[in-house]
């Protein structure tokens, strides 16, 4: 109960009271966060423990972190004195049992492979688990509108972290998706839920499922979740459900990062985290976040992998939170073709999406990159007036960019839920 009830005190928080009316406001209040969570990290963290933490200054001199850092140096850098090795072998034995109920000194552990395959392990307290959800919930919740949802959440693994919501006013059934798909459509379609949470691979599914009439479920709010969600995807899930909005949550390893608000702009969470932007054009940059509220694993100056797609414009919801146009893909996932003058020439996963996109009739497809000269596109409706497009659009992209037009092949696409969808991908 006391659970439950904290997490109400959080939603309670973050939805009514935790809001910044100014820039400023928001500016002042990360200062003041970051300086406590440096000033905890050296205190409980062996990996921090000789940093300076007496001002900003001292926080920009903190080496930058990623997935390998982390996992490389998982135990000095937890504060709560978990075995990596150990952690692991839980997260392991929970996605092989499919049993996720096992925690580690009452700390709970999840896996993630991610989208560049790379493993990931994460640990979470109690405490930690009710702020999330009380956050999750403030950000998502309709307005007006906040009891009574039935929450279908469709994932590769299932953990006690999203268990939480799960109460008598908000209901929460995970779907596994390792499972038989035909067998979560039918207890879907009984489930009749309000909020759906899941992939876009899985809501691609669902929306075909309802296109054909295998089920009729209406729900008043999808959030996209743990993949890139494209705009023609996000147009299809639209028209089939008859929503306006689309909602996304960035949530990831490295904790609840953005959403999607009513008036359908894609917000960081500015509240919970603090965003430097290294920037690899005008307009796209790479993350590296700092996060305030994880005291069990700290976050701090890790570089993500994604690329954000930057929005100058201010949002008409109020928020003076960071606003950006989109999840483009990650980094290595950025196309590298040899020049017509020789120079290396880099494209973006959105102008390779767009040269597949623009052919007639095309709904899942895959772009591989082998090699600087070759790459493999993967169609589920298939003709020669659709190849020969789509190697004209190529052809086009090639003359404006200056670069080498690869050889094109193409291959059957067939789903894989096994793995995160990736709709443009790089081979190393």
């Amino acid at each position: 109960m006391s659970e439950k009830l904290n997490v109400v005190k959080n939603f309670i928080s973050m939805r009514y009271f935790k809001k910044f009316k100014t820039r400023d406001k928001l500016e002042k209040y990360q200062k003041k966060m970051l300086l406590k969570q440096m000033k905890y990290i050296k205190e409980n963290s062996e990996y921090f423990k000789n940093i300076k933490a007496d001002s900003i200054e001292d926080f920009k001199d903190l080496p930058l972190m990623d997935k390998k850092v982390m996992m490389e140096n998982f135990n000095k850098l937890n504060c709560v004195g978990i075995d990596r090795d150990k952690a692991l072998e839980i997260a392991i034995n929970g996605e092989k049992s499919r049993n996720f109920d096992e925690k580690l000194n009452n700390i709970s552990v999840g896996l993630s492979s991610g989208t560049s395959g790379a493993r990931g392990l994460f640990i979470i307290s109690d405490k930690e688990r009710e702020l999330w959800a009380g956050g999750v919930l403030a950000k998502f919740l309709p307005k007006g509108n906040i009891l009574g949802h039935k929450i279908a959440f469709f994932l590769r693994a299932d953990n006690n972290l999203y268990e939480t919501i799960d109460s008598k006013a908000i209901k929460f059934r995970y779907f596994d998706i390792m499972k038989d798909m035909n067998e979560n459509i039918k207890t879907l379609n009984e489930y009749q839920p309000t909020i759906i949470v899941a992939p876009p691979s899985v809501l691609l599914i669902l929306a075909e499922a309802q296109e054909n009439k295998k089920i009729n479920v209406n729900p008043i709010k999808i959030i996209s979740v743990a993949e890139v969600l494209t705009d023609e995807d996000a147009d299809y899930f639209k028209k089939v459900f008859g929503l306006k909005i689309i909602h996304q949550a960035y949530q990831c390893t490295e904790g609840f990062l953005g959403y999607v608000c009513e008036c359908g702009n894609f917000h960081i969470n500015e509240d919970v985290i603090y965003v430097e932007k290294e920037y690899i054009d005008k307009e796209r940059f790479v993350p590296i976040i700092t996060d305030f509220l994880r005291k069990s694993q700290p976050i701090i100056r890790y570089r993500l992998n994604d690329i954000l797609v930057e929005d100058k414009e201010k949002c008409s919801c109020g928020s003076p939170t960071m606003v950006i146009k989109k999840i483009e893909g990650r980094e290595d996932d950025i196309f590298i073709f040899n020049g017509i003058k020789g120079k290396e020439i880099t494209v973006f996963p959105d102008f390779i999406s767009r040269c597949v996109i623009y052919a007639n009739g095309i709904r899942n497809y895959k772009v591989v990159q082998e090699n600087k000269d070759s790459i493999t596109i993967y169609l589920d409706n298939m003709n020669e007036q659709i190849k020969k497009q789509i190697r004209s659009e190529f052809n086009t992209l090639a003359e404006r960019m200056k670069f080498l037009c690869p050889k094109i092949s193409f291959e059957k696409y067939e789903f894989n839920l096994a793995r995160k969808m990736k709709r443009v991908e790089r081979k190393k």
